[in-house]
């Protein structure tokens, strides 16, 4: 059958500039503004070191967090983090597609590594145009005609149409990078390979395609649901919780409420197969733990877990469970008390024979806090990706990358 997509087996990279489009957009800590996790930042290290190893001019384009989040800050950090899990230097500028940029691109070597700034802070990023639109951006102008190859390597950002996701495709080579191969070559496996029973475990705070996604595994005849994070909190409120005005405001700032609807329609017409928590942990003043009984809601305290009984019931579920796929932890991880639901119900599923696969930064975060990544079948660092991939959705830079390929051999 015929590839739909190039790899790096396909190009010669020796001396030639190459733009890499990786995701390394990590957790970062609120006071310092540092990188507290590198889990995408290794992944995406294998990619970048092969480029240099064969002597390519690596310039790199990476986001972090979006604009008016604590977390949308420039990636000095992540140069220096890189520069470490890579044990070379890595050049930072702290210019996306100016003058300053342009200039650290012309004077790279080859073998060396050059991190562009957010590629997010450039106005003509998140803009959703047609790559032939984006092609004609400053942003993709100025950089494209520095280079000779694009690499795409950040899957979890290929259902974005953004400037430095599907511009390039359309004016360089392009090809998917280690990483992207990777994701893509499991994703095809995991669609195919379905044994039931089959859970679904959906939790953590990106929920944007919950609703979507839930309705998408009902009609592959998901047997069970399990909620928790934010998810569950949503799914709580849809039932008609209420979950004190505190856990509101998350959920508002979080602009998930206006999925609350949808999700309470999804839950009447699947009765028993979507499961959300049947009590809760909330972080008192002091800090503590304390678990409630969905019933004794509301809180004035933030609900951080999943509460000890809900931990039981999801542990037997996941026992029974052929097929299991994660995305999103069970709450706070980070935090010791608040860590106990993700770490109990992750650790069953690892312990457990199913075939299972983990998708989104976060999860993988946690399994590698718990060391437990290594024991799923597969871990994912994609996760809105992920999900529009598994439902069969077109990913923008997976038609920039087949796009590219076509015109390549019509050349």
């Amino acid at each position: 059958m015929k590839q739909l997509y190039l790899t790096l087996e396909d190009v010669n990279v020796s001396g030639r500039t190459v733009l890499v489009r990786v995701d390394i957009n990590s957790p970062i800590d609120p006071d310092t503004g540092k990188v507290q996790s590198d889990t995408r930042i290794r992944l995406h290290a294998k990619t970048l070191k092969e480029l240099a190893d064969h002597k390519a001019k690596v310039v790199v384009l990476a986001h972090q967090g979006r604009k008016g989040d604590p977390d949308f800050v420039p990636l000095k950090s992540h140069a220096e983090t890189l520069e470490k899990v890579l044990g070379r230097p890595v050049k930072y500028v702290d210019d996306v597609a100016g003058e300053k940029a342009v200039k650290a691109v012309k004077e790279l070597k080859p073998g060396e590594i050059l991190l562009l700034e957010n590629v997010r802070f450039h106005p003509d990023e998140t803009v959703n145009r047609s790559s032939e639109e984006h092609a004609q951006s400053q942003l993709v102008k100025s950089l494209a005609a520095l280079a000779d190859l694009f690499v795409l390597d950040g899957f979890s950002v290929a259902h974005r149409s953004h400037a430095s996701v599907v511009g390039f495709t359309h004016l360089l080579p392009s090809v998917a990078g280690r990483v992207m191969e990777a994701e893509l070559s499991v994703m095809d496996k995991i669609t195919k390979e379905v044994k039931k029973p089959f859970l679904c475990l959906l939790g953590g705070s990106k929920v944007e395609k919950g609703s979507e996604f839930v309705e998408f595994l009902l009609s592959k005849n998901v047997d069970l649901i399990l909620t928790g994070g934010l998810a569950g909190n949503l799914l709580l409120y849809a039932r008609g919780v209420n979950l004190g005005e505190a856990n509101l405001e998350v959920l508002k700032r979080k602009r998930l409420l206006e999925h609350a609807e949808r999700m309470g329609e999804v839950l009447e017409r699947n009765p028993g197969k979507v499961k959300v928590p049947v009590d809760v942990a909330v972080k008192a003043d002091d800090g503590r733990r304390v678990e409630l009984k969905v019933s004794e809601l509301p809180s004035e305290h933030l609900i951080c877990d999943i509460g000890s009984e809900t931990i039981s019931l999801y542990v037997e579920a996941v026992r029974k469970a052929e097929t299991i796929f994660v995305t999103g932890p069970m709450g706070i991880y980070e935090e010791e008390a608040f860590s106990k639901g993700t770490f109990e119900v992750f650790k069953a599923i690892a312990d457990s024979n199913a075939f299972s696969v983990a998708s989104g930064g976060h999860t993988v975060s946690a399994l590698r806090q718990f060391d437990l990544a290594g024991k799923f079948t597969y871990t994912s660092i994609a996760g809105g990706a992920f999900l529009e991939h598994m439902m069969g959705k077109r990913l923008p830079g997976v038609e920039g990358l087949k796009a590219a390929a076509e015109r390549w051999r019509k050349a």
